[in-house]
């Protein structure tokens, strides 16, 4: 019987141009789609949900190999980096 690995990344993000919820909402939806569609992973706005320019998105993907379960979120959360209107503050990645 094997065993599920799940890989768990968190992306802490500055959103400088954001002036509002409403913004920040309307940016991070959209690359949130992005993420899921390219990578078929889980992604949710995890912390900060009340503050503008500040955001911290949780990556999810579940695999019976940890080392391709943690390969799927590292791009994942490359990805994030290369297409945000903002910057990366903090990154985390977890095998549970």
């Amino acid at each position: 019987m094997s065993v599920a690995r799940v890989a768990v990344g968190t992306v802490e993000l500055h959103l400088p141009d954001v002036g509002s919820l409403k913004d920040k909402r309307h940016v991070l939806k959209g690359l949130k789609q992005k993420v899921r569609a390219r990578f078929e992973v889980a992604v949710a706005e995890v912390d900060h949900q009340d503050t503008w320019q500040r955001a911290t998105l949780a990556v999810a993907y579940v695999s019976h190999d940890s080392r391709h379960a943690n390969e799927v979120v590292s791009k994942a959360m490359d990805f994030i980096e290369d297409h945000v209107d903002g910057y990366v503050t903090g990154v985390q990645v977890e095998i549970l």
